[in-house]
């Protein structure tokens, strides 16, 4: 009985952590709940139960997340278990949409900015 506890326990967390993760993508996009339900085709309330923690999203909404914070499902989860990562991951999602000429720009000015680092 105490394992079953434990274990509905970690969900929780691991809800409420994932819902701070969302939270955290759409805070640093400037979106409002209202604005990311309507780019992911979800309720105000779903958004808003997902980020408390409260709501176990299905694939589905997971990939309508993914579109409205235009993020992959991979960056989605990267970032949530580890942020480093995900800051990585978003970068390289970004860039992904990029054409050749403009991904070695991009990586020439990166390598310019920490050269002297």
């Amino acid at each position: 009985m105490e394992k079953a506890k434990n274990k509905v326990a970690n969900w929780t967390r691991f809800h409420r952590k994932f819902g701070g993760h969302v939270r955290q993508l759409r805070n640093g996009r400037e979106l409002t709940q209202e604005v990311l339900a309507e780019r992911c085709d979800l309720s105000v309330d779903a958004i808003r139960r997902i980020e408390r923690g409260s709501f176990s999203p299905s694939l589905d909404t997971l990939g309508k997340l993914s579109v409205g914070l235009d993020v992959s499902l991979k960056t989605l989860f990267q970032g949530f278990e580890h942020e480093r990562t995900g800051d990585v991951a978003e970068i390289c999602d970004f860039l992904s949409c990029r054409s050749d000429p403009e991904v070695k720009l991009a990586r020439r000015v990166l390598q310019a900015m920490f050269e002297d680092s």
